[in-house]
């Protein structure tokens, strides 16, 4: 089966207006606006039999629906960026919902992700894009603010192993309640 992951869609609209943040930075490679998500749970590239235990243990999730807000640009990477995205205002329901699929991937006997979650929409990957370009960059765009975006699902994505990971496909969703 391809890589797997956990994530909340971004409607089109939405994607519309981040377009609106690509260029002047050299180096980077926009992501298309179809491929647009809020990551929850980075699974990987698992066999038949683990994807079937992920989407049962995913159907057996009951949560709220909520609301996020992306604000603001910046970027990851320090000294050597090699991204750029928009954070999201994450509300303690969706903090919940990760958590959720991190202990429910574990159990299934995923290793735990090491790094601590910051829920972010990506809009470049970087290659030896400078510190400068990129604080530049973020100082003329850094004000974008989305409108409220109701989520009502979260969905199983796919994906193929290449540079960039896209396209992304939804293998399942899931609704909220």
């Amino acid at each position: 089966m391809p890589r797997l992951f956990t994530g909340l869609e971004i409607p089109a609209e939405i994607g519309a207006s981040l377009m609106l943040l690509r260029g002047g930075l050299p180096g980077a490679r926009w992501v298309e606006p179809g491929d647009f998500h809020i990551t929850l749970r980075f699974i990987g590239d698992v066999d038949d039999r683990t994807a079937g235990e992920v989407t049962q243990m995913l159907a057996g999730i009951s949560r709220r629906s909520f609301e996020v807000s992306l604000v603001g640009l910046d970027a990851f990477g320090g000294n050597k960026p090699r991204a750029v995205y928009v954070p999201v205002e994450a509300p303690p329901l969706l903090m919940e919902l990760q958590a959720e699929h991190e202990r429910l991937m574990q159990r299934i006997g995923l290793p735990a992700e090491s790094r601590n979650y910051r829920p972010h929409v990506t809009l470049a990957r970087l290659r030896d894009t400078s510190p400068r370009v990129v604080a530049d960059y973020l100082a003329t765009r850094g004000l974008y603010r989305s409108p409220p975006i109701r989520v009502g699902r979260f969905v199983l994505f796919s994906s193929r192993a290449s540079v960039g990971g896209g396209p992304y496909v939804v293998e399942a969703a899931y609704p909220l309640l």
